[in-house]
């Protein structure tokens, strides 16, 4: 009898350990489309990155569903990121400018984020 509960035993240890080293599922598949980066609104927090550069938050404003609005840059901007005052898209190219609308960058959305580059020819990303 002993044999058999200690044989029951192992069985359910290995059954639980099998369940314990599934991973859960992300809810994605290879053929998933991926999360764009505009929900409703390009509205919100943020952050504009640039390599061998500190990252910085940027406030975008304006209505939900606008085409243009403000722009709050944090400190800490990379280049001249810091002057960022006013966004626009058009088409799927958004374009950040400063407060006399000179562009500074064009980025275009990526799978879950924006990637372009600055008039002067940086890299950029922004994301959420």
């Amino acid at each position: 009898m002993n044999a058999v509960a200690a044989a029951a035993g192992v069985v359910v240890a290995f059954a639980l350990a099998a369940c314990a080293s599934e991973q859960p599922s992300t809810g994605s598949s290879p053929t998933a489309t991926p999360q764009a980066p505009l929900d409703a609104s390009m509205t919100g927090r943020w952050i504009l990155s640039a390599p061998n550069a500190p990252s910085c938050g940027m406030e975008f404003r304006g209505p939900v569903g606008a085409r243009n609005g403000a722009i709050s840059p944090d400190g800490g901007c990379p280049a001249n990121f810091y002057m960022s005052r006013r966004w626009v898209m058009q088409g799927s190219v958004l374009t950040i400018a400063n407060e006399e609308n000179q562009p500074l960058a064009e980025l275009r959305p990526g799978s879950i984020r924006f990637e372009g580059q600055s008039t002067g020819g940086m890299p950029i990303t922004l994301s959420r």
